[in-house]
Formats: structure tokens, C-alpha cells, sequence
């Protein structure tokens, strides 16, 4: 037996904490530090550390255990009375950048860039472009002092939508994907998977309550066991049962957890496994996967232009949806720079799309050239666009201060490791 893996794990962590700390001085999220740790430790620069089976289901448990937290984070309250605004500028910002995307993808097919592309891999690079990552738009706008006004709230709000719309758009991409069957069975089993994850949020709620009922404070630490159990079940069964990509059960079993009266502190606990473990080689593997000897002259020219159409579309698309709320022309271009960021939504949904053989391993330089660029590119626009405005009332703060409370919650699990805040 190699205990070769101890090494690799021992690498990729302080590797990912250094450049981590050194993007976080950029204005970065510790996304960026990771995907660079990968890429400079992979085959595209140092080549000291290659894909293996145990990184790969390491991953595979780090990205469901991403979305799992995700879920526990997500308000169903909020998304209900996120209103029309915030609903509008998600579901534009989903649909506009999909169909670019996959326009953008057929065009560079027909161009010979990706002679082999097909119509699914150009579907599933459009699913990429729809995620949004809030995180830097957030700390851009509290710097700027926009972040309680009515475009700040707004794209909070429509983050929140992004999300959930994004995964239904990959849960029915990545069915269609699985096993070739027609449309009309693949909505069918998406149907029969929601309903199966609605009695069982059901009996999850009731079961975790009937527990909080007749258990004493101190044995709270039942329920982190309890709440991974079900999101291991729900993972296994959206998989193996319905053809449903495992992250979506695992999103669900979030969600579950999320109506429970401990989510706050089942969602504390899982913090120090995420952030120490799982995210570290999740993000880190996704660059190991960049091969960059591979880029030539044209795929060099579509990572770039990639870029452009994550960004225009985005803009376009959540600026739309902003013009049919009411917002005048600089208020919807300042919605649409806020919603361009990509992050680490755009990572799973195309780390999902590889592993299905769905997007070539050649498409994933793009991609992650793209999720750093918008990264580094969203902050200077949005300074752009609020560059000599005042600052405007707020519409609602209460997303704002649930962004605040969250923030307080991940700054406690921070101090809880020792680790000083950046």
C-alpha cells in the first residue's frame, strides 16, 4: 500500500492556504488561490501532482458536502419574498447567458476551434455561464457604500434565485446526458425525484423536530451526523435512482436541514470539514485537470472570447430583467456588472459536465480562465459603474443583513480554527 496520497493532501493544503492568502489581499475569494494551487502544482506548470482515484472521490464527497452547506444557507423565506426584481433579473440572467453560451460554443465549432463539439457539450457550456458568485460583488459594493440600495438589494436577491435556477437547468442538462432518453422521460424522472425530495424534507423535518423535542442541550451533536446522513441518502438517491446529478440531492438535503430550528448550528459544524478538507481539494483538483500545453491559437482566442460572453451575457441578461423592474439604464447596467461574477457554481456544473464526458477535457482551460477573469474583471467594472453616483435609500435591507449574519457565522467558525481573518 502507497501512502503517497499523504503527501499529495499535505501539498495541495498549505499550497492552497498560501496563494488563498495571497489572492484574499487582491479583494479574491480563496476560490482563485485554489484553482491556482492546482494549476501550478498540475501538469500545466510543476507537474509534481497528477489526477488520482482517491483525489477524485475526495472531490467528489468535497463538492457535495459544498452544496450541502450551500442548501443550509439558503433561505427559503428570502427566496419567497425576494419579489418580482429579484426573481426577473435570475431568471434573465439564466436564460440569456445559456443560450449564448451554447450559440457561442456551435459558432466556434462551425470556426473549426472545437471541431468535435457537440450540440450537448454547447447546452452544457451554456449551463456553466449561469451561475453567479455573489461573494466579491458584495464586499465590491460595501466598500463602495451601495450594498443597502435598491440595486444592491435586488442582486442579492436575484443571487439567491440564480442559484436554485441554475441547478434545475443542470438537473435536466446532465439527465438528458446520462442516458440519451428523450425529453419527456428525463422531465418525467426530475418530476419523480422532486417529489420524492419534497415527502422526504417532509419526514426530515418531522424527524429532526420530534428530536430537538425530546433531546437535551447536550447532546447537540447528534445533528451534524444526523443532517449528513440524509445528504449522503438524498446524494445516492437523486444518482442512482432517478438519473439526477448527486449535488442536486445534496442541495435538497441542505434545503431540508435549512428548515430546521438548529441549521445554524449544524451548518457551524460542517464548516471546519469543508474549509480544512474538502474545499481545498475540490477547487485544487479542478486545476490539476488544466492541461495548458494543450492551448493553441484558437483556443486561446476562444478562452478569451469565453470571457467576453460570461460577461456580456450576464449583463445583458440580468440588465433586461432589471429594464422590465423599472431600473433606468445605469442602474441596469450596474445590476448586470454585479451578477458577472462566476465562481464556484461554474466549477461544479463543468467539473460535473467532465466527468460525464460531456465536456472535453480541452474546454476546462476555458472555463477556469474564465472563472478567474471574471473574478478579477467584476470589482473594476462595478467601481466603473457607480464611479460619481450618491448613494441611493435602500429598497430592503433584509438580505443585506442576512449576508451580514452569515459573514458573522463563517468569522465564529474561522475563530473556532484559529484562523485570523483576513
Amino acid at each position: 500500500m502507497s501512502y503517497h496520497y499523504l503527501l499529495d493532501l499535505a501539498l495541495i493544503l498549505l499550497s492552497t492556504k498560501l496563494l488563498g492568502i495571497a489572492t484574499g489581499r487582491f479583494q479574491m475569494p480563496r476560490v482563485v488561490g485554489a484553482l491556482l494551487a492546482g494549476l501550478i502544482l498540475g501538469p500545466a506548470v510543476l507537474n509534481i501532482l497528477t489526477e488520482t482515484e482517491f483525489l477524485s472521490r475526495l472531490s467528489e464527497l468535497g463538492v457535495i458536502v459544498i452544496l450541502f452547506t450551500a442548501g443550509m444557507g439558503t433561505d427559503l423565506r428570502e427566496l419567497r419574498n425576494a419579489g418580482k426584481a429579484g426573481f426577473l433579473v435570475a431568471l434573465c440572467g439564466v436564460l440569456v447567458p445559456m443560450l449564448m453560451g451554447a450559440g457561442f460554443g456551435w459558432m466556434a465549432g462551425r470556426l473549426g476551434w472545437l471541431p468535435d463539439n457537440t450540440l450537448l457539450e454547447n447546452i452544457f457550456l451554456g449551463t456553466v455561464l449561469t451561475a453567479t458568485s455573489v461573494s466579491i460583488t458584495v464586499e465590491t459594493l460595501k466598500e463602495l457604500g451601495h450594498l443597502d440600495t435598491s440595486v444592491g438589494s435586488t442582486i442579492l436577491a436575484a443571487a439567491l434565485i440564480d442559484d436554485v435556477l441554475g441547478l434545475v437547468a443542470l438537473t435536466v442538462v446532465a439527465s438528458m446526458a446520462g442516458n440519451g432518453s428523450g425529453l419527456a422521460l428525463v422531465l418525467l424522472k426530475i418530476t419523480l425525484f422532486f417529489v420524492f425530495a419534497i415527502a422526504a424534507a417532509c419526514g426530515g423535518i418531522w424527524l429532526f423536530r420530534r428530536m430537538i423535542a425530546h433531546a437535551h442541550q447536550k447532546n447537540l451533536r447528534r445533528y451534524p451526523v444526523f443532517a449528513f446522513v440524509l445528504c449522503l441518502l438524498l446524494a445516492y438517491c437523486a444518482e442512482e435512482f432517478f438519473g439526477v446529478a448527486d449535488i442536486i440531492g445534496a442541495f435538497t438535503a441542505g434545503l431540508v436541514v435549512a428548515c430546521t430550528p438548529k441549521a445554524d448550528y449544524i451548518r457551524s459544524k460542517f464548516e471546519p470539514l469543508s474549509y480544512l478538507l474538502l474545499t481545498p481539494v475540490f477547487f485544487s483538483g479542478i486545476g490539476i485537470k488544466v492541461e495548458l500545453p494543450q492551448m493553441n491559437g484558437s483556443l486561446i482566442a476562444f478562452s478569451l472570447l469565453l470571457l467576453a460572453v460570461a460577461i456580456l451575457s450576464k449583463v445583458i441578461g440580468c440588465g433586461l430583467g432589471a429594464r422590465l423592474c423599472g431600473f433606468d439604464g445605469a442602474e441596469c447596467v450596474q445590476v448586470g456588472a454585479g451578477m458577472a461574477c462566476r465562481g464556484e457554481v461554474a466549477l461544479i456544473v463543468a467539473n460535473r459536465g467532465l466527468s460525464m464526458g460531456v465536456l472535453s477535457q480541452a474546454m476546462m482551460t476555458p472555463i477556469v480562465i474564465t472563472v478567474v477573469g471574471c473574478a478579477v474583471l467584476t470589482p473594476i467594472l462595478l467601481k466603473l459603474c457607480f464611479s460619481g453616483q450618491a448613494r441611493k435609500p435602500a429598497v430592503s435591507s433584509s438580505l443585506a443583513d442576512r449576508y451580514r449574519k452569515a459573514e458573522q457565522l463563517e468569522l465564529m467558525s474561522d475563530e473556532m480554527l484559529g484562523k485570523k481573518p483576513q
